[in-house]
């Protein structure tokens, strides 16, 4: 019409219908500020309130919504699981529900297909592939973010889990019953183990039995330490046996495995530091070596 090329306008569209999704997907802790405020000037002034949230929160939010449930729909329930659970392992931020995850691996597909369509040269097919390619890594960009917050989350809960054993061993062999002891533990900690017990003793709270809100903290974890202490916990209970003496016996079995890993990682250091060596010191080091002696050799025969 203009001259200007059928994909340029096609990806022109495909931008243009992205960032609502993009922005949606990313800004979701501003909204969750902004419909906390909105919940509590409800009790007050329900008009105010619907005058306060923005246009994009009160039409594109529940649109989008809607599009996510539908790719939830139509995703196979494989795939929603182990989604789910990377949700879950990274500690269902909530920034992070599902269907927001599943938005942001639709739209992050479609810009990563769009940027690599029209950065691509050269035949068709090359183009092609190309914007698979792009597709590809973009709606599995989502999966690696999540990955990498769920890891980091479980090698927390590993470093604290030992001294937080400790500090419940402690309290239970001082009197303490276990629920109390377990509350006077999450009181005192700030990392996200503290946060798995205060929600688990919530869970008690509410009238959820013991036994299964430590199963749904297993779902929520992959650290194999903390399951092994859970189900000795369990298995005490049921049998009748000493809580503090089960405790006091995972105590001491998680400290030595502490030990074990820094000594692990201490002899792994000198393997880790052959590449940087090779390659950062040994030349410079061949330079102010050799160098004098090359110039010297340099002179003589020329």
């Amino acid at each position: 019409m203009l001259g200007v090329p059928w994909y340029v306008i096609g990806a022109a569209t495909l931008v243009v219908a992205s960032l609502p999704i993009l922005g949606w997907a990313v800004s979701g802790s501003r909204r969750a500020v902004s419909s906390d405020a909105a919940a509590v000037a409800a009790a007050y002034d329900g008009r105010n309130v619907q005058l306060r949230v923005s246009t994009t929160d009160r039409l594109v939010v529940p649109l989008l919504r809607g599009v996510g449930r539908g790719v939830r729909r139509i995703t196979p329930s494989g795939w929603v699981d182990s989604l789910d659970r990377r949700i879950r392992l990274a500690g269902s931020p909530a920034t992070w529900t599902l269907e927001r995850a599943l938005a942001m691996k639709v739209t992050l597909g479609l810009l990563g297909a769009l940027a690599t369509f029209t950065s691509a040269r050269g035949a068709l097919t090359t183009k092609v592939a190309f914007t698979a390619a792009g597709w590809f890594l973009g709606y599995l960009a989502p999966d690696v973010i999540l990955y990498g917050r769920g890891a980091d989350r479980q090698q927390q809960i590993l470093r604290e889990l030992p001294d937080t054993l400790d500090q419940l061993t402690i309290s239970v062999e001082a009197g303490l019953g276990f629920d109390a002891a377990l509350q006077r533990v999450a009181a005192s900690g700030t990392g996200p183990l503290a946060e798995e017990l205060t929600r688990v003793l919530s869970e008690i709270k509410v009238g959820v039995p013991r036994g299964e809100s430590l199963k749904k903290l297993l779902t929520r974890t992959s650290v194999h330490e903390l399951r092994h202490f859970i189900l000795a916990l369990q298995q005490a209970e049921q049998f009748g046996l000493p809580v503090a003496r089960v405790l006091r016996i995972q105590s001491v079995e998680l400290r030595m495995k502490r030990r074990q890993r820094a000594e692990e990682a201490a002899m792994k250091i000198p393997v880790k530091i052959v590449f940087p060596l090779v390659v950062c010191i040994f030349p410079a080091l061949f330079v102010v070596l050799l160098g004098p002696a090359m110039i010297r050799v340099a002179r003589v025969l020329l």
